[in-house]
């Protein structure tokens, strides 16, 4: 394959990216002192995946306050002081050729939760051990987790100006691009499910109730940020009866463009526990040439393990970018290993001069 659309370049806004392989946000529990400072952990992990060659390589969910933590070990973006640190993970990125976004997120109901790690077990930290009373559009549990508080209406403006806050700080930072993490049971993903939204102010009720809170922080970041490309990751389907739907991706993804986002990361489910999801390979990608109907261009993720796949999916139109999570915590170097499978022009290019005796 002489040249592959997987290692093409990609351009977001004034962003041009190396190309089409990207590593998507995977939580690491590592803030040992629970205080959203990363240290040595995030550098060498984040650094490492950019020197595997991907195009970007995004940093894991960001509290942007400290209640919107999804764990008392998660990294947070709240604060000025959690701003160096940073510096440094996204100097790394950039000496080795990659760009690289963080995905700012609030947890919501899923927050102040076990760190998901071996031997630690799992639901809600006590905040007599260090955990807090979480918050929700509405006053609905998730599965055994404590039951949140609602927010009241005069909350959520502080809301957008935490998410444009973090985005400000990502800047200063040195990140590329930011995501707006809307996905997967968190805070976002809860107003835009009619499951766990059960308002009936202005930020419930129908799609453009229940997408409010999502709009206006991604209108505040673009007013604040002209050129700052701005991804949004949904979950397009809860795989349940009454949750969000594809068709409400759709429309949203198309109100998304006119608020001044530039990408749609196409995931699913994980507002609702024990969803009958269909899981096996490309199992998501359906999902996102659903939406990439709509007027944005759209990242794929889930289950997508070999080079061949992955092209398949760009050369049939049902994605643009191709998002990989546990199959580069296996083998950090996998872009360059496709990129040579693939016979890619960029593919020498991609391995680091200290590597060149390696046989990818």
């Amino acid at each position: 394959m002489a040249d592959p659309i997987l290692f093409r370049p990609f351009t977001l806004r004034s962003l041009e990216i190396r190309n089409r392989l990207w590593v998507a946000p995977m939580c690491q529990y590592s803030v040992d002192a629970e205080d959203g400072i990363v240290g040595d952990w995030h550098l060498q992990h984040l650094g490492g995946l950019a020197r595997g060659g991907a195009g970007v390589v995004f940093m894991e969910a960001t509290g942007v306050t400290p209640e919107g933590r999804i764990s008392p070990r998660c990294p947070g973006i709240w604060s000025d002081e959690q701003i160096p640190p940073l510096a440094r993970i996204t100097a790394a990125a950039h000496a080795h050729g990659a760009r690289i976004g963080i995905q700012l997120a609030h947890a919501g109901r899923k927050g102040s939760t076990v760190p998901s790690l071996p031997g630690l077990g799992d639901g809600t930290v006590p905040v007599s051990e260090g955990g807090w009373q979480t918050v929700a559009p509405s006053a609905i549990a998730y599965g055994d987790f404590d039951v949140p508080r609602a927010l009241e209406a005069s909350e959520l403006p502080e809301l957008v100006r935490a998410f444009a806050d973090g985005a400000n700080r990502a800047v200063q930072a040195g990140f590329d691009l930011v995501e707006v993490h809307a996905a997967h049971g968190y805070l976002l993903h809860e107003f835009l499910s009619p499951l766990s939204n059960h308002r009936t102010d202005a930020y419930g009720g129908d799609l453009a109730g229940r997408s409010r809170l999502l709009r206006d922080i991604v209108r505040t970041i673009r007013a604040e940020h002209p050129e700052l490309p701005i991804s949004v990751r949904i979950s397009a389907t809860e795989w349940v009866e009454g949750g969000f739907s594809v068709e409400e991706s759709v429309e949203l993804s198309s109100w998304l463009a006119e608020d001044g986002a530039d990408l749609v990361d196409v995931s699913s489910a994980a507002n609702v526990p024990y969803a009958p999801i269909p899981v096996g390979p490309s199992y998501q990608v359906g999902l996102a040439a659903e939406v990439r109907r709509g007027p944005l261009p759209v990242a794929a993720v889930g289950l997508i393990t070999s080079a061949a796949q992955a092209e398949g999916i760009l050369a049939t139109g049902q994605a643009d970018v191709i998002l990989l999570a546990r199959p580069v915590l296996a083998n950090p170097h996998l872009p360059i290993a496709w990129a040579h499978e693939l016979r890619a022009p960029s593919a020498a290019s991609l391995v680091p001069p200290q590597y060149a005796r390696a046989r990818f």
